[in-house]
C-alpha cells in the first residue's frame, strides 16, 4: 500500500541534503497534488555512493507555476509535473 493516493495534497519537504538528490531546491517547502504513483524504485541518493539502496515509493506531483515563480505572468491553470520519491513528501492540507 502506498502513502498518497492521486488527488493527495502533498508538501515537498524543505530539509538541506547534501550529495546527490532528485529534489531541486526550488520545489522544496512547495504543495502540489499527487497525479500518480509511479512504482517503486531503488532509492538513487544511496545508488548515486554505491549504498545498498531500499526500494522507494516515487510520486508524479502537479504544482502551480504561479505558486513557484515570484511575478509569474503566465495563465492561473499552467502548472509543473514533477517525479518526487515519498521520503521528501508529506501530507500537504491545503495544497
Amino acid at each position: 500500500m502506498t502513502r498518497f493516493a492521486p488527488g493527495d495534497p502533498v508538501r515537498i519537504l524543505d530539509r538541506d541534503h547534501r550529495g546527490h538528490m532528485r529534489t531541486p531546491r526550488y520545489l522544496r517547502g512547495r504543495r502540489g497534488i499527487v497525479e500518480r504513483h509511479c512504482g517503486a524504485f531503488p532509492n538513487p541518493e544511496k545508488l548515486a555512493y554505491d549504498r545498498p539502496a531500499e526500494r522507494r515509493d516515487l510520486y508524479r506531483v502537479r504544482l502551480r507555476q504561479r505558486d513557484l515563480w515570484p511575478g509569474y505572468e503566465g495563465g492561473p491553470a499552467d502548472t509543473l509535473e514533477v517525479e518526487i520519491y515519498d521520503h521528501w513528501l508529506e501530507p500537504g492540507h491545503g495544497a
